[in-house]
């Protein structure tokens, strides 16, 4: 008898999700298009499929420190995209999911980084994109096109193209290689809210270990996820693994919901003819479902959702239980794939009241298993657990960049004395729990003092006129900087200035703010701009009004 030394490598989910729940349904069913439903067994053997694909195509496997043959993607989240999540790290290929939400050129300097040779792209959408990433990608060496209105792109374009289902119906179902676990399996790109995008790598064992510390979170109340549940995931498949949830889902046994390119009123039928209960996304997603003109028609009662990507306010919290939903915090990074925390109870929380209950679910959450998690300050001290303090959370996990590719400076100013420095700024409370107080680049530093502008923006929101609200720091020839407040007003209704200010000082006579945090001027808005992720850009708006105080 020889040992085997077991490797945690993605095809492993593959397996488990086979041989566990074969009879699980996993449905692709994208806007103006038509229903399509396949059992995790046939979805195993269509990713073999793909494989097959793949390895005709000359992919080589990578090993530890190095990446295989770079494969990109351009898709929304459509069963191929599924597809691919699996085929390419288990043939020990890299996949790199291009953020389509990057302004063209940053799609293509990033896909000059990452130096692809495979590129499989949704045609229906992106073939405008197409012309231009084969001018100036020179690295890649066929097409594989996918559709579903069955297009066929321009020829001319100096590469072999090849259609997604006619190549892959007609190969047998691959055997996937012995691969070391520590394997690059991925290769992302941050959302650029800071400069260029940057890249990194993680690896089939970080996003195993990811998988089943995301699950066993999502099993605590008041999630409680099960394998009774239908999962629809509302972050793009470009976006950090879709918070992982395509590796992580299959895990618990879940019925699998892919929408194609997210358009509200489809995301809420899907949510009614699918009996959806469980999704996740940033909190633009969730008022887009609610305030959206058909979202009455529809009963949400019971949908569970996990908020990221940017904090959740209170007021969008308390129209989410009006409706009957459960919805908590999360927290994570491009560069931790992404999970860190996660807002769920603990038994002792149970007995307490519902508004005790959601000052919890509002927190940033509990570290989930295999994250140490610090708040330091600027000399790498823990700050007291007070849940006043504020200091940078700092974090160790199997699921990190080792590195961003090509900036050594950044790499290093990210990783100090073994601990990876995420920029957000944040208290931790005696029970563990930490609540994300902002962006380190974000915080108003007035006088000397910081100013919380999500904790601002939290208070503006329970304004039951707000539909949307940023507060920056703009320069200030006093004190450095002062917040201002960007504020969107709900449908059919009327904001003034003075509105959000009276409404903000019933916080200061409580003693909740000082009145020194009260914003110099509130602006109201048709609209706030946002990143490709969904996430309001703050850089968009500070680059705008920072002389605002000045005229």
């Amino acid at each position: 008898m020889s040992y085997y030394d077991y490797q945690l490598t993605i095809d492993k989910i593959l397996n488990y999700a086979t041989s566990s729940y074969p009879n699980r349904e996993i449905v692709y069913w994208p806007y103006n298009g038509k229903r399509v439903s396949l059992t995790n067994r046939e979805f195993n053997s269509r990713v073999r499929k793909v494989a097959s694909l793949l390895l005709e195509l000359g992919v080589k496997a990578g090993k530890p420190g190095e990446p295989g043959t770079r494969v990109a993607v351009l898709d929304w989240n459509s069963l191929r995209y599924g597809e691919l999540y699996y085929a390419v790290p288990s043939v020990g290929a890299t996949l790199f999911t291009v953020n389509v939400r990057l302004a063209p050129q940053e799609i293509i300097y990033t896909m000059n980084v990452a130096k692809p040779e495979l590129l499989f792209i949704n045609i229906d959408d992106f073939s405008p994109l197409l012309k231009p990433i084969m001018e100036n990608v020179k690295s890649i060496k066929a097409v594989i096109y996918m559709s579903d209105e069955n297009k066929v792109p321009n020829n001319g374009l100096g590469a072999k193209m090849l259609n997604y289902y006619d190549e892959t119906n007609r190969q047998g179902e691959a055997s996937f290689p012995e691969l070391d676990e520590r394997t690059p399996a991925t290769m992302l790109f941050t959302s650029g809210t800071t400069g260029l995008p940057k890249g990194g790598i993680h690896t089939h064992r970080g996003l195993v270990l990811h998988s089943l510390a995301t699950i066993g979170a999502v099993v605590q109340p008041p999630i409680e996820l099960r394998n009774t549940d239908t999962a629809m995931p509302l972050v793009p498949m470009y976006h950090v693994h879709a918070w992982g949830m395509p590796y992580s889902l299959p895990l618990a046994g879940v019925k699998m919901i892919y929408p194609g390119k997210f358009e509200w009123g489809h995301m809420l039928r899907l949510i009614n003819e699918e009996k959806v209960t469980f999704t996740a996304g940033v909190p633009t997603i969730l008022y887009a479902l609610l305030s959206h003109p058909d979202s009455s028609k529809y009963d949400l009662h019971g949908v569970k959702m996990i908020i990221g990507g940017a904090a959740l306010p209170k007021g969008l919290l308390d129209a989410s239980n009006a409706r009957g939903m459960i919805v908590i915090s999360g927290y994570g990074l491009t560069e931790t794939a992404p999970i860190l925390t996660i807002a769920h109870l603990r038994p002792e929380h149970m007995n307490l009241s519902d508004e005790e209950k959601k000052n919890i679910m509002l927190r940033t959450g509990l570290p989930v298993a295999l994250v140490d998690l610090r708040v330091v300050d600027e000399y790498d001290r823990d700050v007291p657990p007070d849940g006043k303090t504020i200091g940078e959370i700092a974090v160790r996990s199997p699921w990190l960049f080792k590195e961003y590719m090509g900036d050594p400076e950044k790499t290093k100013n990210a990783w100090r004395n073994g601990w990876f420095h995420t920029g957000d700024a944040a208290v931790k409370f005696e029970d563990g729990y930490v609540k994300i107080v902002d962006r380190m680049k974000d915080v108003v530093k007035s006088g000397g003092e910081w100013i919380s502008s999500l904790r601002l923006e939290d208070l503006i929101s329970t304004h039951t006129s707000v539909a949307a609200v940023a507060v920056i720091g703009v320069s200030h020839d006093k004190w450095g900087e002062r917040p201002i407040a960007l504020v969107v007003p709900k449908k059919g209704q009327q904001l003034k200035e003075e509105d959000i200010i009276h409404h903000l000082e019933q916080y200061v006579i409580k003693g909740v703010i000082p009145k020194w945090w009260l914003p110099d001027k509130v602006v109201i808005l048709d609209e706030l701009p946002l990143t490709s992720t969904g996430k309001v850009d703050k850089k968009t708006l500070r680059d705008k009004y920072n002389n605002i105080l000045k005229q």
